[in-house]
Formats: structure tokens, C-alpha cells, sequence
């Protein structure tokens, strides 16, 4: 069963940091890229940050590159998201998901989801 199941979401107050993390069952994370999306009410879901299967290449939105940092462990079939110096509009349910091809922007080219976990930034 392929399974995807993010953590370390919360509250923090505007110039903080966070780490979320996303965990995948074996057969889910192997040699696959992985993505973070978000989503904020009333708004489409965005594309924040992908890492290659290799841990070598990263792709950023300009809205969060310089501030967040995407890592994995393939070890521990976990990938990372370190947020740095969030915003206010940093807010959103944050989803990783598994690349399957095309795009990295493009939610359309993952093809599994987790069930996200809330990031919150007060101001």
C-alpha cells in the first residue's frame, strides 16, 4: 500500500522556523523524486519545492527560494522540509507528494499525496 504521511506541522510566530517531514512506505519513495506542495484556503494548491531521487538537485518557488530547504533521507525513506524565516503568507496545509514525471511545478505530475499537515505563522 502506498502511503505518504507528513508531520511537524504548528504554530509560529512570523520570523520563525519549522521543519515538516513526510515519511513513505518503501515501495513509495524508491528512486522516485518527491515534491512539496501547500494550499491555502480559498487558493490553488502551489508548488514549493522538489528534490531529485539522487538528493542532488533542488527546484524552489521563487516565493520561498533562500528561505526553505528541501533534504532526504533515503535511508529513512523521509523527506525534509526546513522552513526559515516564515511569513505570515507562508500559511497553508503543506502535502509532499511523489513525482512520476514532467514538471516538477506541476501537480499534475505527482502522482501520490499525503494528507498534509497545517503550517500556521502568526504576525
Amino acid at each position: 500500500q502506498v502511503q505518504l504521511v507528513e508531520s511537524g506541522g504548528g504554530l509560529v510566530q512570523a520570523g520563525g522556523s519549522l521543519r515538516v517531514s513526510c515519511a513513505a512506505s518503501g515501495r513509495t519513495f524508491s528512486g522516485y523524486g518527491m515534491g512539496w506542495f501547500r494550499q491555502a484556503p480559498g487558493k490553488e494548491r502551489e508548488f514549493v519545492a522538489a528534490i531529485r531521487w539522487s538528493g542532488g538537485i533542488t527546484s524552489y518557488a521563487d516565493s520561498v527560494k533562500g528561505r526553505f530547504t528541501i533534504s532526504r533521507d533515503n535511508a529513512k525513506n523521509t523527506v525534509y522540509l526546513q522552513m526559515n524565516s516564515l511569513k505570515p503568507e507562508d500559511t497553508a496545509t503543506y502535502y509532499c507528494a511523489r513525482y512520476r514525471g514532467g514538471s516538477y511545478y506541476s501537480a499534475r505530475e505527482y502522482d501520490y499525496w499525503g494528507q498534509g499537515t497545517q503550517v500556521t505563522v502568526s504576525s
